[in-house]
């Protein structure tokens, strides 16, 4: 597996006040009877709080934007909620003629920097307006897992069964003098989307006890094998030591739950230079036509916006 780098796409300019900076997580979606690719993202604003927001691209020639969206396309959550500070989409599924559009719910916290919590929208006009299903999260923390969920990949597979891999977070750890996550990727299923049933299966663990971060899974299934991109980082701190920034990873299942990890097969890593020379992460995979593209962040998390690269 080769991936070749085809570019950046976009960077907010911070010409609109709730959009300053940041393209993170994109989540592409191929639309083929009018030839475009929909890129749903966060962006921030001058407070810094992630809104949603997207642009269309040319299915023929990703790096051609032909629409950008003027306002944030779901507005954060009423005080309390677990979506006042930030909604950041992490995944868009079409079913019965409607878009469910998961996102992370952010809270802004004390003793930690942040909370996490999976949040759903539901457009019935083919994506043009979407509308939280609930002031509340499909599922927070709880007595199975205490600290918070976050970035989830869902497929509708045979059977009309929802596969769902999410971020689940394990620990913080005290990382040079700043609380930071620990978290992999675990497996839930549904049959509506909505109700998900969590046990605990874990499908990309840690590779050693120095590994932090394991998120946004991009799953594709093809001839009854599950393949998986996601990124991965370890706990020292990415500005000293580059190397340890997130990478993109690799793995495969036969059962859609327990992946074999493969990173060393990913195909892709960061560039020499420019906006993805420290590092790369948060891919979202799918096929278009007769190609491959994945959609991905490289350096500052998305500050630096979100390109694109097509599988040789």
């Amino acid at each position: 597996m080769l991936w070749k780098k085809k570019g950046l796409i976009y960077k907010p300019s911070g010409e609109k006040k709730w959009s300053c900076s940041h393209a993170q997580v994109p989540v592409a979606e191929f639309i083929a009877e009018q030839d475009k690719i929909r890129i749903y993202f966060s962006t921030r604003d001058s407070l810094g709080r992630s809104l949603p927001d997207y642009l269309d691209v040319s299915a023929f020639n990703p790096q051609e934007i032909i629409y950008k969206n003027q306002s944030p396309i779901l507005d954060l959550g009423e005080n309390g909620t677990f979506d006042d500070c930030g909604v950041m989409p992490s995944c868009v599924v079409n079913s019965n003629g409607k878009k469910y559009l998961y996102y992370i719910g952010w809270n802004v916290r004390n003793t930690i920097p942040y909370h996490n919590a999976v949040g759903l929208a539901i457009s019935e006009d083919d994506g043009n307006t979407f509308k939280k299903f609930s002031e509340g999260p499909l599922w927070d923390r709880d007595y199975k897992e205490p600290h918070y969920s976050g970035s989830t990949c869902v497929l509708i597979d045979d059977n009309n069964v929802w596969r769902n891999w999410y971020l689940s977070c394990t620990e913080w750890r005290r990382v040079n003098g700043k609380m930071e996550p620990r978290y992999h990727i675990k497996y839930a299923e549904s049959n509506d989307g909505i109700d998900w049933k969590r046990e605990g299966i874990i499908s990309i663990d840690y590779a050693d006890s120095n590994e932090a971060g394991i998120v946004k899974a991009s799953v594709i299934k093809k001839a009854g094998k599950y393949c998986m991109w996601y990124s991965y980082r370890n706990f020292s701190d990415y500005r000293v030591d580059p190397k340890n920034s997130y990478r993109i990873g690799y793995a495969e299942s036969l059962d859609g739950m327990h992946f074999q990890r493969m990173d060393s097969s990913s195909g892709i890593d960061i560039s020499s230079s420019g906006w993805d020379d420290v590092m790369i992460c948060y891919p979202h995979v799918i096929d278009v036509r007769d190609k491959r593209l994945m959609f991905y962040n490289g350096n500052g998390f998305g500050q630096s916006g979100f390109g694109y690269a097509e599988l040789l």
